[in-house]
């Protein structure tokens, strides 16, 4: 089994290292990349009106990293009032570990789904909800909680843009190289990777190749283009990713 990672950098990488300690064959391949967000310069006013009944959510550990770097060079704190909320145990520590904040998060699957579950997130009307993200992604969330009655305002903290590849000569490596699973971790990937391969290397290799997802939607989205080998890891994280691909 040859594996290729399509998640970004440094994760991707992170991966692909791990699984060649297991002795595995495995490729890093990132599809995105990622710059600073559109909104950075209004998070600190953002998070300074927040009172201790409001809500702040961070959907990503690229939010942190952004989020954290514009804070320190503004010589601006995390406030310790509002209550904060992850996605998942990665981005919660990661989190945790920059502001040594208390962070809650789901403890089964890293989706929106669950995290709007937590008993926390249930009677939140009138509250503020500050909801630090990608451009882009996760309307489920924000839409749930005003539909709870919460005051949501999204801050674009970094944006995720393409990275530019020739697919017929990128298709024709992995293809040599015998890569029989790929790993995908957002939708965006996905589509990504169809409409890179060129149709021959689409039927003849891409869509006859396992893929690794993190999401039933995601699942659902691949079968949709044409995957039939899919295999659903029980989360985002590496550590998930390497349980399944084991």
């Amino acid at each position: 089994m040859s594996i290729l990672v399509t998640r970004p950098s440094p994760s991707g990488e992170e991966l692909v290292s791990r699984l060649r300690a297991q002795g595995l064959v495995a490729w890093s391949f990132p599809l995105i990349e990622f710059t600073p967000g559109l909104e950075l310069a209004t998070l600190p006013a953002q998070l300074s009106a927040l009172t201790a009944n409001d809500l702040v959510f961070v959907l990503s550990q690229h939010a942190v990293t952004f989020a954290n770097a514009h804070l320190q060079q503004q010589g601006y704190r995390w406030p310790t009032i509002p209550h904060y909320f992850a996605i998942g145990r990665t981005t919660a520590l990661a989190l945790h570990t920059v502001s040594g904040l208390h962070v809650r998060y789901p403890l089964d699957r890293e989706i929106s789904e669950v995290l709007l579950q937590l008993p926390e997130l249930q009677n939140i009307a009138g509250k503020r909800a500050l909801i630090l993200r990608g451009n882009g992604g996760r309307e489920l969330l924000g839409e749930t909680l005003a539909a709870r009655g919460a005051d949501v305002t999204f801050v674009e903290c970094y944006q995720r843009s393409e990275k530019f590849y020739d697919g017929a000569e990128e298709a024709m490596r992995w293809h040599t190289r015998g890569v029989t699973t790929i790993v995908a971790t957002s939708g965006e990937m996905i589509r990504q990777l169809f409409s890179l391969i060129p149709a021959w290397y689409r039927e003849n290799w891409l869509l006859r190749c396992r893929l690794v997802v993190v999401s039933e939607r995601l699942a659902h989205l691949a079968r949709d283009l044409g995957w039939q080998d899919i295999l659903v890891a029980d989360n985002a994280d590496n550590d998930a990713l390497l349980r399944a691909l084991q």
